[in-house]
C-alpha cells in the first residue's frame, strides 16, 4: 500500500487479558480463539513505517507473533499500566535503530519517567537499558508522523484525560467514558472508528455496549469496531452477530486496510 494504512489489531482485551487467571467464567473458558484477548494495542503501518499505540505487559509476546522487526515509535493513550507495561521490551529496537520515538501527554511522559527512571536517566546509564526519544503530545496541535498526519483527539477515562489519535481516515480511541463536543467534531466521518466496548453493564470509566453503539452514531464511520473487551460482553460470536452491518467486535491479529 502506497497511501493507506494497515491497522493490525495486537490485542483487544482489557487489564486483566482474557482468559483472566483462574477465572471459571464461560468466555474465559471458551475455546474460540477470538475470546482470546491479550492487553489492548494496535500497530499502524505504511510503506516502511510501523508505530504502535500503546505497549502493554504483552507487547514483546505481540511484536514477535507479527514477526516485527522495526518499530518507529509508540503513541501513548494514557499512563495505565495495561498500555505501557512492555516500554521495558523495546530494547531489541533500541540496539538495532537507537532511541525509539514515543508520543504521550506531558503527564504520561512524567509517569513514565517516575516508573522506568532507567530509561529516562540522564546520567550513570546502565549499559543494557533502552533509551527513547520524547514527543510531547499538546491538546489541539497535530503532529507528523513519518508522511503522515496524526491529530490528537482528546477524551475522559472517568476523570482521567486520555488520547485518541486520528490518521487520516482511521480514529483510534480507547479506555473512553466521554468526550466533549470540540473533539467529537474532530472525529466525524471517518472512514474507520475503533473504540472502547467494556461490557454489557454500565461501567464509571469505560464506554458499555450500549454507549459505544451510541458513539458510533455520532461519529458516523463507514465501519466501526470495538475493542478493551472484557470477558463480561460475551461471546465473540454471540456478540458479533447481534451488533448493526457496519460494527464489528475486533479481535486479535484482525488486520484490516483504511
Amino acid at each position: 500500500m502506497k497511501s493507506g494504512l494497515k491497522i493490525t489489531f495486537l490485542g483487544t482485551g482489557t487489564s486483566q487479558g482474557i482468559p483472566i487467571i483462574g477465572s471459571t467464567h464461560p468466555v474465559c473458558l471458551s475455546k474460540d480463539p477470538k475470546d482470546k484477548r491479550l492487553r489492548v494495542s494496535v500497530m499502524i503501518s505504511w510503506g516502511d513505517y510501523n508505530y504502535v499505540i500503546d505497549c502493554g505487559p504483552d507487547f514483546r509476546q505481540q511484536m514477535l507473533t507479527h514477526k516485527v522487526s522495526r518499530l518507529d515509535g509508540i503513541l501513548f493513550t494514557h499512563e495505565h499500566a495495561d498500555h505501557t507495561a512492555g516500554i521495558d521490551d523495546i530494547r531489541p529496537f533500541f540496539f538495532r535503530q537507537g532511541d525509539i520515538p514515543i508520543y504521550a501527554h506531558k503527564r504520561v511522559v512524567t509517569a513514565l519517567e517516575r516508573r522506568f527512571d532507567y530509561i529516562f536517566a540522564n546520567e550513570n546509564r546502565y549499559p543494557g537499558a533502552p533509551a527513547v526519544a520524547i514527543h510531547t503530545v499538546v491538546p489541539n496541535v497535530s503532529f507528523a508522523l513519518g508522511d503522515k498526519t496524526v491529530v490528537p483527539v482528546e477524551a475522559y477515562h472517568n476523570r482521567l484525560q486520555v488520547f485518541g489519535y486520528r490518521i487520516g481516515g482511521f480514529t483510534y480511541l480507547t479506555d473512553v467514558k466521554s468526550m466533549a463536543d470540540d473533539q467529537l467534531e474532530k472525529i466525524k466521518g471517518c472512514t474507520v472508528l475503533v473504540v472502547n466496548a467494556l461490557r454489557q453493564e454500565p461501567h464509571h470509566s469505560h464506554f458499555n455496549l450500549e454507549e459505544a453503539l451510541d458513539f458510533v452514531e455520532k461519529v458516523g464511520p463507514k465501519a466501526a469496531y470495538f475493542t478493551h473487551i472484557s470477558h463480561h460482553l460475551g461471546f465473540h460470536e454471540e456478540v458479533n452477530r447481534s451488533l448493526p452491518e457496519h460494527v464489528h467486535l475486533a479481535y486479535d491479529n484482525l488486520v484490516i486496510e483504511v
